[in-house]
């Protein structure tokens, strides 16, 4: 099997593509550094650089990562962000959809627990925040009741998991 079909197993029966180890290795490469050059990544798991760009775009394709710039959101005009809970009457996929389509909703996570749903978004200051939760996302027809939680300081932010 050539390095390129090696990537593209088929999806496992959630619909989930499989990933090999030499996939995974070049995924943890591009925690590290999102710029690293495709053949130092290549050395690193011991492919061609032209291999390693067949792959890296193969895993873009199928959605199982990104390649994008990690901003500070003070640093570039959004003065205020917030996780906010959200119950929901009914179907949860409704409203998640709803959610997803909004600029300012940065991640759409459903939950077992207290919150239905739970999201963060970032906004421009304090308006810009009331009118996302009162006048959008509470409207939602749906939603039954949110709580919001104003992030004060960002202490940590990382993207540098690894893989299994």
């Amino acid at each position: 099997m050539n390095d390129v079909a090696a990537s593209r197993k088929s999806p496992d029966r959630t619909g989930t593509p499989s990933i090999d180890s030499v996939s995974l290795a070049i995924i943890e490469q591009l925690q590290e550094d999102g710029r690293r050059p495709y053949a130092a990544i290549g050395k690193a798991v011991g492919l061609s650089e032209a291999a390693v760009r067949q792959r890296v775009q193969k895993l873009l394709d199928q959605g199982v990562m990104q390649i994008v710039a990690v901003t500070d959101p003070l640093t570039v005009g959004f003065r205020r962000q917030a996780m906010v809970g959200i119950n929901v009457e009914g179907d949860l996929d409704p409203v998640a959809d709803a959610l997803t389509t909004m600029e300012e909703v940065e991640y759409v996570v459903m939950t077992a627990g207290s919150f239905d749903l739970l999201i963060e978004i970032v906004c421009e200051d304090d308006d810009h925040l009331l009118e996302m939760i009162n006048k959008r996302i509470r409207t939602l027809p749906g939603v039954r009741s949110t709580e919001s939680f104003v992030y004060l300081k960002l202490r940590k932010q990382t993207y540098t998991w690894g893989t299994r």
